[in-house]
């Protein structure tokens, strides 16, 4: 079977793995996930009992889930390192460095403001507190990407990799939250034009926008959720 991918919705982090599979270039399936509704949902919990996106469901039928573990998945599989490099080489020591700062750090700042913006209950000042905060880390981040890239295309050459697609989805949160303009950080704006005009993040972000005929791709279409919960839940 092809795998699928479960990714959400509105503005998920998940979208950049989508990306990544166009770059390996084999067919999957997607799961098109609302975040802030069906997500939630009690079922959701018998794929992935944090309620969070991505999961993965393999070629043999498992489910993975984390970001991480579904890029080492597709990156074993990259026989032909369209994606990845010789893991005997130097390059993946440094693609995993950029890919653990991007899912750690690099994510985990926003998370203040995520949770300010979602938390209809939450006192003004304590919103005003999570934004200011959040604002700061999302700041001090972007500084030390800013640093770590080079002068090349991508984030590890002329051609995109892993760790660009685990950046595509989070970098646009800059802009959701309003939180600086990109030009504050010109190698890193420079990054995220080439990365949102590649053909490959044009397709993930309109089906991720639910259009329905976004062009050609290796997707082999979508999956309904209570089906995939049915057949691969716990």
């Amino acid at each position: 079977m092809d795998p699928i991918l479960i990714y959400g919705f509105p503005m998920g982090s998940s979208m950049g793995l989508v990306a990544a599979l166009e770059w390996l270039g084999k067919p999957y399936r997607l799961c098109r996930v609302d975040m802030l509704g069906e997500m939630r949902s009690p079922s959701y919990a018998r794929i992935n009992p944090r309620h969070e996106t991505p999961a993965f469901i393999t070629d043999q039928g498992a489910v993975l889930t984390e970001t991480m573990a579904i890029a080492a998945w597709l990156e074993a599989r990259d026989v032909e390192r369209r994606i990845s490099f010789d893991p005997l080489s130097r390059q993946p020591d440094r693609m995993h460095q950029l890919m653990a700062f991007v899912n750690t750090g690099f994510t985990a700042a926003f998370a203040p403001l995520w949770a300010a913006m979602e938390g209809e209950a939450m006192e003004p000042a304590m919103k005003s507190a999570l934004r200011d905060f959040g604002r700061r880390k999302v700041i001090e981040r972007h500084d030390k990407l800013e640093e770590l890239i080079e002068g090349t295309r991508f984030l590890l050459g002329d051609r995109p990799t892993l760790a660009d697609a685990l950046l595509t989805g989070v970098a646009r949160w800059l802009d959701f939250h309003a939180v600086a303009e990109r030009s504050r950080w010109p190698k890193l704006a420079a990054l995220r034009e080439r990365l949102e005009a590649d053909p490959a993040v044009v397709y993930a972000t309109a089906l991720e926008n639910g259009v329905s005929d976004p062009g050609a791709g290796f997707c082999a279409g979508h999956c309904a959720l209570a089906d995939i919960i049915a057949r691969f839940g716990k």
